[in-house]
């Protein structure tokens, strides 16, 4: 907020909206009982993949791409492309719950059936063209898997065909302004966006500079300083100091949200969900953090909780309302039920009533 208010006064008052508004829906999200939820976990997955869809005939075109569908009679659009994030992680969350994974992993058969739902929206989402939200999903799908249990040799057989495909993926599977930036990547030189990005970096120095003399970002030097690039004004504005306590903040929620995973082997909602949320997190920080000091290709993909934007934020916050919900109300589940036995259980039922 400090820096988009440093950045453009005008920025700040709609990001208050964003804020104010997640907020608020956060609040509503909370009290839902996903646990209890199938039809309408089944219906809200398919109904944001016809969304999806549904861009490709009546979707709008901004920055080149067609991701957002306007909303009639109102100044706003949605990305659906969002909406699946949230309804992907709840799908696979009942998937895995009603069909949880044997001791030594999931076989062929069952991890085709969950890659099914992980497979089709990230296709649908690489032809808006949205290649970072779709590998963000593919991330997010497959990195749940690996933490919730997949037979070993399913993950060898596949790097084996990822390494040997991956020259015709590159040629004919991503489109040339893709390849563009693959090559801006891998040159000796830098493009200009993140050549600027680096020199914010380096001249935060130690400490960072106060703003009259943070020129890269007050000049206009840094594009999209904001949003994509943010990091590097904050590196700017406090130095490398800062930056190390921005990231160990960020690894910190990371392993606290991953931690839930681990808490309890037989709740597979919670540790899908937790799972599902943590790898959000870091894939977005670290994809973010290494384009800005070019480790990594330029993508769309902001900062979480800290990129200006409505979007994005609006999406973390629910998930974390989602993970909220199941984590303080997951004694319901255990304990709840008349036939619970244990001096929880007659706890737990004395309190509610």
């Amino acid at each position: 907020m400090f820096l988009i208010y440093e950045l453009g006064s005008n920025l700040i008052y709609k990001q208050l909206i964003y804020v104010g508004a997640s907020l608020i829906i956060a609040y509503i999200i909370f009290f839902i009982p996903f646990r209890k939820l199938s039809k309408t976990i089944y219906g809200f997955y398919w109904l944001s993949m016809f969304l999806l869809i549904l861009v490709e005939f009546v979707g709008t075109k901004k920055l080149g791409a067609q991701r957002w569908i306007e909303i009639p009679f109102t100044p706003f659009s949605i990305q659906p492309s969002e909406i699946l994030k949230i309804s992907l992680m709840l799908m696979l969350a009942l998937v895995i719950r009603q069909n949880p994974p044997p001791k030594e992993g999931y076989d062929w058969h069952e991890f085709g059936r969950i890659s099914l739902l992980i497979l089709g929206p990230f296709l649908i989402i690489l032809q808006q063209p949205d290649l970072g939200t779709a590998l963000t999903i593919l991330f997010m799908g497959y990195g749940m898997l690996f933490l919730i249990g997949v037979n070993k040799k399913i993950w060898i057989t596949l790097f084996c065909i990822f390494a040997f495909s991956s020259p015709l993926i590159y040629e004919y599977g991503i489109r040339d302004y893709q390849k563009k930036r693959i090559h801006d990547f891998l040159s000796e030189k830098p493009s200009h966006q993140v050549t600027q990005s680096i020199i914010a970096i380096g001249a935060g120095g130690l400490r960072g500079k106060v703003k009259d003399e943070a020129t890269q970002s007050q000049l206009k030097f840094l594009p999209i300083a904001t949003s994509d690039f943010i990091f590097a004004y904050y590196m700017e504005r406090f130095g490398f100091v800062g930056g190390i306590l921005l990231i160990v903040l960020y690894l910190f929620l990371i392993f606290h949200i991953l931690f839930y995973s681990l808490s309890d082997s037989r709740d597979y909602f919670l540790r899908v969900i937790s799972s599902c949320v943590a790898i959000l997190f870091f894939v977005y920080m670290s994809v973010n953090i290494a384009m800005t000091i070019g480790f990594a290709p330029v993508v769309g993909l902001p900062l979480p909780l800290f990129s200006y934007g409505g979007t994005s934020f609006l999406t973390f916050i629910i998930m974390l309302a989602i993970l909220e919900n199941l984590l303080a109300f997951r004694f319901d589940l255990k304990y709840n039920s008349p036939s619970a036995k244990g001096p929880l259980a007659q706890l737990v039922r004395a309190l509610g009533s």
